[in-house]
């Protein structure tokens, strides 16, 4: 097994136009061997020049993200220097389980975080309800550190309060070649879902109980998550026979349809195809299975009567996914007579940035409505 892991990360390290100078030895730690993952993969998207260490000219924005490791002050960052970043975590003060692999695809694992609320005397054994976080970031960016940030860390750190477990989910993220699609992002969470209900009584969590929230990109895919039925957009094997239940969910600024282009026209923007196009298309699409893949990652295609209850919340001055999405979501939803409720928020764009003026609601408004959706979907 050591043998394996040192192999393939220098084979992650050796990664052509990089020269990066570490490798883990055989019998290293196994968190000396993420912590050197971790920070190729980092490398790897700020070393433009391929040298094997970041510059301070070479991504100035990146920079100030990565400076406090430049410790000797020289304006150049080492894969050691990187090693030392410290992953953050939510600091709840109960229980947690940090990094477990549910499954690997293509030699990589992936993994998630679980955050358990606080047990009183006498209940260690007693099972929780779940919600997922599914993290934003265009299906290219971003990672399941995401819970700690900002508005995120709130929602999230008052679940707990309430008494969920909490996932946040790693999964795959699409790439330029198109090797790695949309379809992939959702089916890897879809499979940390089923890898939770699958192994639910060892790690005390009620597969009964599911529950579903995610931002952007994240947001699309929470939607899936929540409509598609756990027979549905397989994965792994191992996982095919899982069952659960989703009982609601949130979608802060997710897409609902993409065969629906317009939704997506909004002022001078690019057109949808070259922004989220290739990365529902990827590297083998043709003519005849174009509109099947917009369809098939459209979560307005997955709503029926029985649908479970979803909260969209959505920005009014979003140029990145309009608020058209919502409403469309809502008409739909009506048709088929799904509960679909939107929230609207006036002033905002992507991620809550004011427009000219204040949001209204508030952002704790927002949070505070997140929360109590989900806590009023919970069984008596």
């Amino acid at each position: 097994m050591a043998y394996y892991f040192h192999m393939l990360i220098v084979a992650i390290c050796l990664v052509p136009g990089l020269a990066y100078a570490q490798s883990a030895e055989p019998g290293t730690s196994e968190d000396d061997r993420a912590s050197l993952v971790r920070a190729t993969q980092a490398m790897r998207t700020v070393d433009a020049n391929g040298n094997g260490t970041f510059e301070k000219e070479e991504d100035p924005a990146a920079w100030r993200r990565y400076q406090k490791l430049d410790v000797n002050g020289d304006q150049v960052i080492t894969i050691a220097e990187l090693r030392k970043q410290r992953v953050p975590y939510l600091e709840t003060g109960f229980e947690r389980k940090l990094d477990i692999v549910y499954k690997t695809v293509s030699n990589r694992k992936l993994h998630l975080d679980l955050y358990y609320p606080k047990s009183e005397d006498g209940e260690s054994a007693a099972t929780h309800p779940v919600i997922f976080y599914t993290h934003g970031g265009g299906w290219a960016a971003g990672s399941k550190q995401g819970i700690v940030k900002g508005s995120f860390k709130e929602v999230f750190l008052r679940l707990i309060d309430q008494g969920f477990a909490v996932a946040s989910v790693e999964y795959r993220l699409c790439r330029k070649d198109g090797v790695v699609t949309m379809r992939d992002c959702v089916i890897d969470c879809k499979d940390a879902v089923r890898y939770l209900a699958k192994n639910s009584s060892t790690l005390r969590l009620d597969p009964s109980q599911f529950f579903v929230m995610g931002d952007s990109a994240g947001g699309q895919i929470a939607q899936m998550l929540l409509l598609a039925t756990p027979a549905e957009l397989l994965g792994d094997d191992e996982f095919a026979a899982a069952s659960y239940q989703m009982l609601a969910g949130v979608s802060w600024y997710g897409p609902s349809d993409f065969e629906k282009t317009d939704l997506f026209n909004h002022d001078d923007r690019a057109d949808f195809r070259d922004r989220f196009g290739p990365r529902i298309l990827g590297a083998e699409s043709t003519p005849d299975t174009k509109l099947q893949r917009y369809r098939e990652m459209s979560p307005v295609n997955y709503l029926k009567p029985n649908s479970p209850p979803l909260l969209m919340i959505q920005g009014d001055q979003d140029t990145t996914i309009p608020v058209k999405h919502a409403y469309h979501m809502k008409e739909k939803a009506e048709a088929v007579k799904a509960p679909v409720e939107i929230m609207i928020v006036k002033n905002a764009g992507h991620n809550w940035r004011k427009v000219d003026a204040d949001i209204e609601p508030t952002r704790e408004v927002i949070i505070e409505r997140t929360v109590q959706f989900l806590v009023e979907h919970l069984p008596n």
